[in-house]
Parts: C-alpha cells; structure tokens; sequence
C-alpha cells in the first residue's frame, strides 16, 4: 500500500475512534451510571407531593426503634423538657422522609391529646378542601383569601368565617371519617375543632376530653404525612393546601430556629398558642434531602415557645444521627 494511502486510512480510523468515544462520553452524561434505587429517589423525588414506595403502610407501622431510642435519649438530656414529658405536658412527633423507601416515625406521648389552640385551623382547611371539591362550598376569591390567611397568619376571624360556612358537622365527619381518623377514639383522639376562634357561640366539644381545638402529635405527624403524600381530598387538593401552608407570614418557634439553620429550605407550618399551651408543626423540605422532615411539638408551659425554638437542634441532630 502507498505511504500516503496508509496515512489516510490511518487517520480515518483514528476519527472514528475518536467520534465513538465522543458518543459514548455524550451518552454517559444523558445517562450517568446507575445508583442505588434508594439514591436515586433520594435525588429524583424534589416535587410535592411525593410518590412514597409502600404507601400503604400506615405511619404507626413505620415507628423505627434507633430513632425512636435517639428521640428519648435526646429529649431526657434536659431535665425540664423531661419532667415536663413525664407530667405529660410536653409531646414531641417527628417523620424521618430522607429516604422515601425507608420512612421513620418516633414519638414521645404521641396520643396523648392536649389543647393546641391555633394548630388545628389544619382541620379547617381539609374540611372546607372537602367541601369545595363536594360542591359543598363554592370556591370564591373570599373563600381562598380565608383560608390562606387562616393558615399563614392564623387569622381568627378568618377561620371563624369559615367554620360557619362549612359547620362543626363537616369537620367532625371528615376527621373522624374511615378514610382519614385523624380524630379516633382507640388511639387517644387527635385533631378536633369544635369551637369558633376568637368569637362565642354554640360549641361542639371533643368526645374524650371535652376539648374546643385539640390535638396530639401522632395524629397531626399523619395529617402531613398523607398530605405529603396528596392523599388528602385529592393529589391536586392536596398541593393546593400545601401552597396554602408553605412560607408562613408568622416567624417564632420551629420557624425562628429555622430562619437561621435553614434559611433556603421550604417551610410548610401551623402554630398555636394561648396562655400556656404552645404548639406547633412543620413540614421542613430543604435542598438536601437530609433536611427533609415532619416535626410537631405540644407544651403546656409558659416557656413553651421557648422550648419549641430549642427543638430543632436536637431533633435534627437525632434524624442525623440514627
């Protein structure tokens, strides 16, 4: 073969050579090489609401024993926090949602039903989602402004309008309906509304512990956990309850620890709190997925947002290392 024909096929060799492995470098990145199909959710799975593996498994089945271990030990390292647990004046629930194929769910006094003031304008907001998707209430500009302002300022007038558009009778039977039980008789109670914020008239007490607005930890961590999942009313329902909750106007508690800790992740909140009873709860989703939590916290103590605010250290500690 000529000298300047082996050159030739020489270098055409050469550049299909270089033009497969250009091909093969393109398509590694279009398609890097396969993780862990947990680490892959981890990092795929940033939309809400999620799509959770095992979604049938209820969130008592997911008590995990390490965290839960962690979450007391924590806890007990305070003596006050620990005394107040023991009188049962404190109740502490957090849902571990870092890896969706290994969700985890520690409580401490989980059914154990307190006052909780504001917190349970949460059940306003699913009663009247209901009702809207029913066509038991027509949905207004002034219905939407309401129901925003219910949750991010926690206005009482706000909710009292819609308590007496939808009634006591509407948020009984969705609270205690077999599809939700977020209020159940076998496992302490939980979530009521049965009286009107900020205003007097007639009342629809709770059936255990004849409670206007009540709450237990374990119950409100299963609000946020279905909604987390668009299990409540409808998928689309339940992102719009979620816009509803996201970004509160109201910066104290787990919030104010929050701001300062985790200043870009996205916040879905509801607080409470009337002479000494405190509350709150909040469906933390930062960027890492190490920071992706649901936490609620009830106090009866006149330090109790003081405690609530100490919280999130801890327990992020805790989710951190269990």
């Amino acid at each position: 073969m000529p000298k300047f024909m082996f050159t030739l096929v020489l270098m055409l060799s050469l550049n299909a050579c270089d033009a497969q492995e250009s091909k093969q470098k393109d398509i590694a990145l279009v398609n890097p090489p396969s993780q862990p199909a947990g680490a892959q959710l981890l990092f795929e799975q940033v939309e809400l609401p999620l799509r959770i593996p095992n979604d049938s498994i209820p969130l008592r089945g997911l008590i995990d024993s390490t965290l839960q271990k962690k979450l007391e030990q924590e806890i007990n390292k305070k003596p006050r926090w620990k005394k107040l647990i023991a009188n049962k004046k404190m109740a502490v629930g957090v849902v571990d949602l870092s890896n969706t194929q290994q969700i985890r769910f520690a409580r401490i006094n989980g059914n154990h039903m307190m006052y909780a003031a504001s917190l349970p304008k949460i059940a306003v907001l699913l009663a009247a989602t209901d009702a809207i998707e029913n066509g038991e209430l027509k949905e207004t500009q002034e219905v939407k402004t309401d129901m925003k302002i219910m949750i991010s300022k926690s206005n009482n007038a706000a909710t009292t309008r819609m308590i007496n558009r939808i009634g006591y009778d509407k948020i009984e039977t969705v609270l205690t309906s077999e599809r939700y039980n977020l209020y159940d008789e076998e496992f302490g109670g939980g979530l009521w509304v049965g009286k009107r914020y900020g205003g007097g008239g007639d009342t629809n007490r709770d059936p255990l512990k004849n409670l206007s607005h009540a709450a237990s930890v374990t119950q409100v961590c299963r609000f946020y956990y279905l909604l987390v999942q668009g299990k409540l009313v409808t998928e689309a329902r339940s992102k719009q309850m979620l816009d509803i909750m996201e970004d509160p106007a109201l910066h104290h508690k787990f919030v104010n620890t929050l701001d300062k800790i985790a200043p870009d992740a996205r916040l879905f909140r509801k607080s409470g709190s009337w002479k000494t009873y405190h509350s709150d709860s909040v469906l933390v989703w930062g960027k890492d997925p190490k920071r992706r939590y649901i936490l609620v916290a009830l106090i009866d103590d006149l330090n109790g947002e003081q405690i609530i605010r100490n919280l999130v250290r801890p327990i992020e500690k805790v989710l951190n290392e269990s």
